[in-house]
């Protein structure tokens, strides 16, 4: 199960640190993703990180402004968002997938996923 908190309403240019905590599974064993879907759009990678935390892979619009980390002895996966755009704003997902040792940016290949947590920026 992973739970994903840390959303809400910010403006443009603040930060935000959304958290995902895992339960019921070996965390150290899973690709970490992150992903967002805006109203009306499809799902789309955000950011991921190897089961180590030793790679990370970012989605163009937000390279330079997130950070990705995961802490395996909190079995949690962070997603540090800077400087805010109101593009940004969308329901944010965690996802976790078990076979792969790089980060994979296709939902359909992550096992399990969280509930969202809605993350609002205002211009």
């Amino acid at each position: 199960q992973l739970q994903a908190s840390g959303g809400g309403l910010v403006r443009a240019g603040g930060s935000l640190r959304l958290s995902c905590a895992a339960s019921g599974l070996t965390f150290n064993k899973y690709v970490m993703g992150w992903f967002r879907q805006a109203p009306g759009k499809e799902r789309e990678f955000v950011a991921g990180i190897s089961r180590n935390g030793g790679s990370t892979s970012y989605a163009e619009p937000v390279k330079g402004r997130f950070t990705i980390s995961r802490d395996n002895t909190k079995n949690t996966v962070y997603l540090q968002m800077n400087s805010l755009k109101p593009e940004d704003t969308a329901t944010y997902y965690c996802a976790a997938e078990a076979l792969r040792f790089a980060v994979t940016r296709i939902p359909e290949e992550y096992d399990y996923w969280g509930q969202g947590t809605q993350v609002t920026v205002s211009s």
